[in-house]
Order: C-alpha cells, then sequence, then structure tokens
C-alpha cells in the first residue's frame, strides 16, 4: 500500500478535474452500471502514468464528445475497489494505468498499460477522443 502523502497529490490530478474517486468495492458496482457512458481510469504511481495517462485522460476530455461519468480508482491503494473495477475489465488481464469506457455498464473500449506506456499525453488523448466520438 502506498502512503497517503504519496497518492493524494496524483488522485488530484484527476479528482480537480471532476472525476469521481471510487474507494470501495460498491462505489465501483455502481458507477459502472451507470446509464450512459463512463470513463473508468485505473490510476498509478508509476511513471507512465504521470507522464502520458493522467495528462492525456485529461487532455481527451478537451473535444466536442465525452464520456457522461468520469470515475477513477488508484492502484496499490484503493485495493478493493481496483479489484472490483478489474472484474469488469475482463478479458483483459490486470494492468495499470489502464483507462476502460463503458457504454451502459458495457465494456467497450480498453487501454492498457502497453498502449500507455511509451506514448505521449496527445496519443492517448487522440486513441480516448476517437472511442468518445464512436460511443458518446
Amino acid at each position: 500500500m502506498y502512503p497517503t502523502d504519496l497518492v493524494m497529490p496524483m488522485k488530484a490530478e484527476l479528482t480537480d478535474k471532476g472525476f469521481e474517486d471510487l474507494t470501495t468495492p460498491t462505489q465501483v458496482e455502481e458507477a459502472l452500471k451507470q446509464s450512459g457512458t463512463t470513463l473508468l481510469v485505473i490510476n498509478s504511481v508509476c511513471g507512465c502514468a504521470a507522464g502520458a495517462a493522467r495528462p492525456g485522460v485529461v487532455y481527451s476530455l478537451t473535444g466536442e464528445k465525452k464520456p457522461d461519468h468520469l470515475t477513477t480508482v488508484f492502484a496499490g491503494f484503493d485495493t478493493e475497489a481496483v479489484a472490483e473495477a478489474r472484474k469488469h475489465l475482463a478479458p483483459f488481464p490486470p494492468s495499470s494505468p489502464c483507462v476502460a469506457l463503458f457504454k451502459d455498464g458495457e465494456l467497450v473500449h480498453m487501454l492498457e498499460r502497453h498502449h500507455i506506456e511509451g506514448n505521449p499525453a496527445g496519443a492517448i488523448a487522440a486513441n480516448l477522443q476517437a472511442a468518445y466520438d464512436e460511443y458518446c
């Protein structure tokens, strides 16, 4: 488990932009079954989360189409919430960071760590914006 002082500023990079911080399995379950589109970010302390995932996700929201709901859980911190979130990401193996888009409770788009690592934030944003154009 990561220390609170380390995690909270990284959480704030998303929560300050309107993301709901899901910290319990019940919150995750309720969030992912909402109608409309829900973006779920499994946040992380790693460098690719800081350099590409979080900035890319935030930048992706500057386009015309956006998800109806923005949510996040933090790997290595909100362990039970992350475990619940990962149940909804099958058949994809656990990875963090990762970004998933749900429509009416169904997973419709997934960015795994290997899609994020080594890519610039702009590429992450463009990938997500294409998914928003299709599903939102």
